[in-house]
């Protein structure tokens, strides 16, 4: 009953604070175009509990007596759970109400995903240090990576609706597009290192991760193109200035095929195949 609750509750609190930005924030005055400011509404603050409340059942649904469970409801969460949370820390650098707005109904549903998809087998080795190593920076990596791919896809809008005469007011309150797009390729940066040292850790210790030595597998195929892609933006932006619609057009495709890398996988094992 009392782990219900708390599920009840972060739901709760995400809809409420979702509602609020679209209701308050969409239709806010206009302010001068600033880069990078400090959030002092409450609300960037009150976002914190469902936050917790968050983390709190990710903490009980994962953390399954000796084992570890992380299946396709618990991975999505988490994901969710940690680009939520970057997302509440930059709020208050930069003006990021626009994809909090966006944001809060899909952590919502998110909090929900352990219980609509539980994990079937809990995991192997997850007492291996290098199993905990490796499983921190993959999440970190595709939690940036889903900031990324949000980013663009509100530059993409932002791009699009600036020759309309009228504006929603959360887009005309964002940084200016070259402030938003060196933001960007900053997140990509630091999501593409950590994808890397993902890539490597489970290649160098599979056998200590995994309990089994490395297959080429479609997961593996998949992960690799997605680095590609991401190797492939970033060295186009360093030497032929890649900006703009390119920019985000290979961030979504990387991103895309990051998520048909692993919870693609994930999705077919468990809840397709039953396994």
């Amino acid at each position: 009953m009392f782990s219900n609750l708390i599920y009840f509750s972060a739901v709760l609190f995400y809809g409420l604070i979702g509602w609020y930005f679209w209701r308050a924030k969409w239709n806010a005055p206009e302010m001068p175009a600033r880069g990078i400011i400090v959030s002092s509404d409450w609300v960037s603050y009150l976002i914190f509990v469902p936050l917790i409340l968050h983390g709190y059942t990710l903490y009980q649904s994962i953390f399954v007596n000796a084992g570890l469970s992380f299946g396709v409801g618990n991975a999505i969460s988490s994901i969710v759970w940690l680009t939520a949370l970057i997302y509440w820390i930059s709020g208050f650098f930069y003006r990021l109400e626009g994809l909090q707005a966006l944001f809060s109904p899909i952590a919502a549903v998110a909090v929900l995903l352990p219980l609509a998809s539980p994990s079937l087998h809990p995991l192997a080795n997850t007492e291996s240090p290098a199993f905990k190593a490796h499983i921190l920076v993959a999440m970190m990596a595709y939690s940036l990576l889903t900031i990324a791919a949000l980013h663009a896809f509100l530059m993409a809008v932002a791009e699009n609706r600036i020759h309309h005469p009228t504006m929603p007011s959360a887009l005309a309150n964002l940084p200016p597009l070259l402030t938003m797009e060196k933001l960007l390729f900053r997140i990509i940066w630091i999501g593409f290192t950590l994808l890397t040292l993902t890539l490597i850790s489970g290649a160098i210790f599979s056998e200590e991760v995994f309990g089994q030595p490395l297959k080429f597998t479609h997961k593996t195929l998949f992960g690799l193109l997605s680095w590609s892609i991401f190797a492939g933006l970033l060295t186009g932006r360093k030497f032929h200035g890649w900006r703009g619609r390119i920019a985000v057009r290979w961030t979504l495709a990387g991103f895309v095929i990051l998520l048909l890398a692993y919870l693609g996988s994930k999705f077919v094992l468990e809840i397709i195949l039953q396994r």
